[in-house]
């Protein structure tokens, strides 16, 4: 399969994936199965056909109402399938087509996901990162068994291993000393998960990249839109996150090679 055959595959199962993943922020939060329970609308509760089903496509041809009894539909439907397609194209841009990528655009969509219910409910499901986590187990036995990687043996995890605890062991002190009021038990979760899948190098660089995101763009909503000072910081350590994954070795190399190392 050619470059670009490759990069529409690739598109369009994020935008059939992030279909799913829509299904899961409305569900998880409420409790609700994501597999036995067909897909319905909220409003009326009828059951969705295949031709509704159809991402970001079925919203525009429906006029973003319900067929059955008009109710609106969120936005959120086609805007979170096109950044869940758009994620996995950047990450076949970036990253490239290889043994990691499948696991790499399921990070991002986990990413994707937890920020969304975050900044609705100020919760992290646990499911998130535990999903995030298993990534990352599997990431370690990917690079042990897989020629391309180069990886010589069981040390080469060591990176990794470290990562889950570079960010989240000395946050997890700040928790306990402040009773949990200066950062949330899921975003320690969050840090420790995404470490053991990035490593400590990436997982540092993803945590400071999400603390600036974090302050700028939360005191910019402050002054212009009058939101309180408490934030969700899930959405901004995801965003840190998904750009350390993208971008964060390409960023190390730079700065080492501006040194001069």
């Amino acid at each position: 399969m050619g470059l670009i055959a490759g990069t529409v595959v690739l598109a369009l199962s994020g935008l059939l994936c992030g279909s799913f993943l829509n299904v899961c922020i409305l569900r998880i939060p409420a409790g609700e199965s994501v597999v036995t329970v067909p897909s319905h609308c909220p409003g009326c509760d009828r059951r969705l056909r295949p031709p509704e089903l159809i991402p970001v496509l079925s919203w525009i041809s429906l006029r973003s109402r319900c067929r059955g009894c008009g109710a609106r539909i969120s936005a959120q439907y086609p805007l979170v399938e096109a950044a869940n397609a758009a994620l996995w194209v950047l990450a076949a841009v970036f990253r490239g087509f290889t043994a990691f990528l499948p696991l790499e655009c399921a990070v991002l969509s986990a990413l994707l996901g937890l920020s969304v219910i975050d900044a609705r409910t100020r919760e992290i499901p646990p499911v998130f990162n535990v999903f995030i986590g298993v990534c990352g187990i599997l990431r370690i036995a990917v690079a042990l068994i897989s020629p391309e990687t180069g990886v010589r043996g069981v040390g080469d995890a060591a990176p990794y291993i470290v990562g889950a605890v570079a960010v989240s062991v000395p946050l997890g002190i700040v928790y306990l000393a402040s009773g949990g009021r200066a950062i949330g038990g899921g975003d320690l979760k969050l840090l420790a998960a995404c470490g053991l899948f990035l490593g400590w190098r990436l997982v540092v660089l993803g945590f400071f990249a999400g603390c600036v995101l974090g302050a700028a763009i939360h005191l910019a909503r402050m002054r212009i839109s009058g939101a309180e000072r408490a934030l969700a910081l899930g959405p901004y350590l995801s965003a840190g996150m998904a750009l350390a994954m993208l971008l964060g070795e390409r960023a190390i190399s730079w700065y080492l090679g501006l040194i001069g190392r």
